[in-house]
């Protein structure tokens, strides 16, 4: 596959040959939604907790007799029938994380890679730097690109200057290659590459 390569100023400055194995493959929608699962899986915190009876403050005395008194039998006022007592299968601090295979996450991303190529979704750049960290030289950047809601992945570091001026524009994201991930790309309209993070990405996946 062929892809022409654009720079900054939206024009073009010659292009680069996508790796079928990698942005060519068949894209399957349940390798991706089990992707995105495995990912927001983790990213939970998982410390919900709620007390039980053994957790909650107060006495351990037996509120009344055992009979006499015509009511049902009661062993702690902590109990959960009671207000403020103990919560029964309750919610624990737990992790949400559960395990997916190297094979399956390494084929979601080159899925992912490949709807958006499929997609027409996919751009590629010479590079994505910037001489100052400012925020309104990058919009007018974007705007020169008609992008606006766009995940940038360099090589192996990104480009200080271009990270911190695309840190306050909304729906805009930049990562390193190595940071490249399925809810990421997805998350976003339009996927900006450098030939950089070709090279990188077409390494790693092959």
């Amino acid at each position: 596959m062929k892809i022409d390569v654009v720079n900054l100023e939206a024009k073009n400055v010659g292009s680069i040959e996508l790796a079928d194995e990698v942005f060519g493959v068949e894209v399957r929608r349940d390798i991706l939604a089990r992707m995105v699962n495995y990912q927001l899986a983790k990213r939970r915190s998982g410390n919900h907790k709620s007390k039980q009876i053994w957790e909650v403050s107060g006495t351990t005395k037996k509120p009344y007799n055992q009979k006499g008194t015509g009511r049902a039998r009661q062993g702690s006022l902590r109990s959960a029938q009671f207000r403020g007592g103990g919560v029964i299968f309750g919610p624990v601090v737990r992790s949400h994380a559960h395990e997916l295979t190297k094979k399956v996450r390494l084929l979601a991303l080159r899925v992912a890679l490949s709807a958006k190529a499929a997609d027409g979704k996919l751009v590629v750049l010479d590079k994505a730097s910037a001489e100052t960290p400012k925020t309104k030289a990058l919009v007018q950047v974007l705007t020169n690109l008609k992008l606006s809601n766009a995940l940038f992945i360099d090589g192996a570091e990104v480009n200080v200057n271009f990270a911190l001026a695309s840190r306050n524009i909304p729906f805009i994201d930049v990562l390193p290659s190595q940071g490249a991930n399925v809810y990421d790309i997805l998350r976003r309209d339009t996927l900006v590459l450098t030939t950089d993070a070709v090279q990188a990405l077409e390494a790693r996946l092959k």
